[in-house]
């Protein structure tokens, strides 16, 4: 089975890689091809890799191309994780929109909208070239903002796109820990769109525990989520917000820690790759050893701004670790072995969530088998969560159609809808900083 990974030269692809390692079933990836437009980042990555496989029996073997439709043709599963401008374009994202005041984060408020408006044409491109060079593949995809992409995406490929994120998986284990339950028996009741969801219920035996939390306040307290909220509020809410979230919430609050902070979570990320893939241009570098060096400092400073804001503390040990490589391969195993699964998937609503019309990628859990993911029926979500979800949503859509369309018009449209943009003076100025910096979005005109 060949499994295409675009952005095979991102720093994350080895989590992948190591999650294949352990798959010894039939039925699984044998051959796994890497294609970036960075051949720099591409032989630094197969070198991890290789380390590894190093005395691995059956190892999938590993090729690397710059050519697109090499590393589609004949694909079974294509993951798609690519960054469109780079992490210097996170970085530049993230300062046109602190200087304006607002925040500049990469899925959420005017750096996603920016980060959507550069993605989606090159996502589009991908989903054509898919569809007509390996027309029977899966395309998971990991790009973010990701259930936009999705969205974009399945517009070509139907329901053969499904997007994936590890938040909603995290929440769910957390919360199934500290109720003293097994995350692998619990039933999670989570809905929303990709970073704008919450949990409301977890089920374990049949019986919903949520409620046992929400009244406990040194529980709530006692983990992640309770701590970047705050214990009242999450008993306020009546459910468990998705970290991402906290941008919405306390934006005040996280917008002040990132233009204080030294650096943005962008720039600090562009300027730890770039030292790890400079460090790969020496022969005599253990590149497994580095990678996990700096994947361990990647980790740890996740959310740090919010995390400071909220006088959280630092990350847990169990959150270090990732995670969505785990959700992608159970996607996949499920799909091409029919071994049945639940996952909590971005796909599109069908009719899941009434207020959204059906083509609406949301993010809910799903049943899935040989035929993909089918989301499972939810109850309507309560007034504040469905104005918060349907403006949102009304924002992915100008941002789809600029993309489209071409349109600047559109595209100051989509920003001063966004909940987080505070003014349509500020939209235009956001449009005008972002075309100046980024020449992806040179396609935008009156």
């Amino acid at each position: 089975m060949k499994l295409t990974i675009l952005g095979g030269g991102g720093f994350r692809v080895p989590l992948v890689y190591g999650a294949l390692l352990g798959d010894r079933a039939e039925g699984r990836v044998t051959q796994v091809v890497l294609h970036d437009l960075d051949a720099g980042r591409l032989s630094a990555m197969t070198r991890v890799l290789a380390e590894q496989a190093a005395g691995v029996p059956d190892a999938p073997e590993v090729t690397a191309t710059t050519g697109l439709d090499e590393a589609l043709r004949g694909a079974d599963f294509v993951f798609s994780a690519i960054r469109v401008g780079g992490l210097e374009g996170r970085a530049a994202d993230e300062r046109v929109a602190l200087d304006e005041g607002v925040l500049g984060q990469e899925t959420v408020g005017a750096g996603g909208i920016a980060y959507g408006l550069r993605t989606v044409p090159v996502a589009v491109d991908i989903a054509r070239r898919v569809a007509r060079l390996a027309p029977d593949a899966w395309v998971i995809n990991f790009t973010n903002p990701a259930g936009l992409v999705t969205e974009a995406m399945s517009r070509h490929l139907g329901d053969r796109v499904i997007g994936i994120c590890d938040s909603p998986v995290g929440l769910g284990r957390r919360i199934a820990q500290v109720l003293g339950a097994n995350p692998g028996e619990a039933w999670i009741d989570y809905v929303g769109l990709n970073h704008l969801g919450w949990v409301r219920g977890l089920r374990v035996a049949g019986r919903d525990e949520l409620p046992r939390l929400l009244a406990d306040q040194e529980l709530l307290g006692s983990f992640e989520e309770g701590k970047l909220f705050g214990p009242e509020w999450l008993q306020s809410l009546g459910a468990i917000p998705n970290e991402y979230l906290h941008y919405y919430y306390f934006n005040r609050e996280a917008v002040r820690a990132y233009q204080q902070a030294e650096k943005t979570r962008g720039a600090f990320l562009r300027d730890q790759q770039a030292a790890f893939y400079d460090e790969m241009r020496r022969p005599d570098a253990a590149a497994l050893t580095a990678w996990d060096r700096t994947r361990a400092e990647r980790e740890a400073t996740y959310m740090a701004e919010n995390r400071d804001a909220a006088g959280a503390g630092e990350r847990a040990a169990a959150d270090l670790s990732g995670g969505y490589e785990k959700v992608a391969l159970a996607l996949m195993r499920a799909i091409a072995r029919d071994e049945r699964t639940t996952l909590i998937l971005n796909v599109s609503n069908r009719g899941t969530l009434s207020v959204l019309d059906a083509e609406a990628v949301i993010e809910v859990p799903c049943h899935v088998d040989a035929n993909g993911a089918h989301p499972v029926a939810v109850d309507p979500l309560p007034g504040h969560a469905t104005g918060l979800v349907c403006a949102v949503k009304a924002v992915e859509r100008e941002v789809l159609s600029a993309a489209e369309s071409g349109s600047r018009t559109t595209a100051v449209k989509a920003f001063a809808l966004h909940p987080l943009v505070d003014s349509v003076n500020v939209a235009r100025r956001l449009v005008d900083g972002y075309t100046s910096v980024h020449p992806g979005l040179a396609y935008l005109v009156e």
